[in-house]
């Protein structure tokens, strides 16, 4: 599920240690967050943006994993996940290669950041 994955991402720049930091930061409860991580709610366009915005990530590529979460049906479902490899096609080295530096990366947050942003322009 991608938006785990955002959050995790996002928890990890920030050095954030609990998702009551995450839930702070885009004004919601810790229960939603919860429920987000358990797949009972879905993360805001919105939301989305602005931890992507934060991380460096490509809004682009975030919103289209986003939908690919969302989708309930397995024709949608397949549809996104077929956008998303189109994505990678162009270019962009996908979200699985951002937030493998996001987490291998044991320096400062400043240098974690720009180290995702350098592999999301590669």
């Amino acid at each position: 599920m991608y938006s785990n994955e955002l959050l995790d991402a996002y928890k990890t720049a920030k050095n954030y240690i609990q998702d009551k930091q995450i839930a702070h930061d885009l004004g919601l409860s810790r229960q939603k967050i919860s429920a987000i991580r358990n797949g009972r709610r879905y993360l805001t366009e919105k939301e989305a943006l602005f931890m992507a915005e934060t991380i460096g990530m490509d809004a682009e590529e975030v919103l289209v994993y986003l939908a690919a979460d969302k989708a309930k049906e397995f024709k949608a479902q397949q549809a996104w996940a077929n956008i998303a490899k189109k994505f990678n096609g162009r270019g962009f080295q996908g979200i699985s290669m951002a937030l493998a530096t996001l987490m291998v990366a044991k320096t400062s947050a400043v240098e974690t950041l720009s180290q995702c942003a350098l592999c999301i322009l590669c």
